[in-house]
């Protein structure tokens, strides 16, 4: 899932800047909510979090650090 298939959102509604680390996870910070490609709504519990781009995470939409071990062409 690229980088701009999320929008997270803060508790007032407004959409919360995303940032891109590197080959890694996108990060969204004070969001209450993220939502996927899908639409599928997402509960937040922490201040800050690690979305994965990679589609390989156990702990999709949440990043586990899976991209790390990824070959790369």
């Amino acid at each position: 899932m690229s980088a701009d298939c999320w929008r997270a959102l803060s508790t007032d509604g407004t959409e919360v800047d995303l940032e891109r680390c590197g080959e890694g996870p996108v990060l969204a910070r004070h969001a209450v909510v993220v939502i996927d490609a899908d639409g599928v709504e997402h509960q937040v519990t922490r201040p800050v979090v690690a979305l994965c781009t990679c589609g390989k995470s156990q702990r999709r939409p949440w990043c586990d650090s899976t991209h790390k071990s990824i070959r790369r062409a």
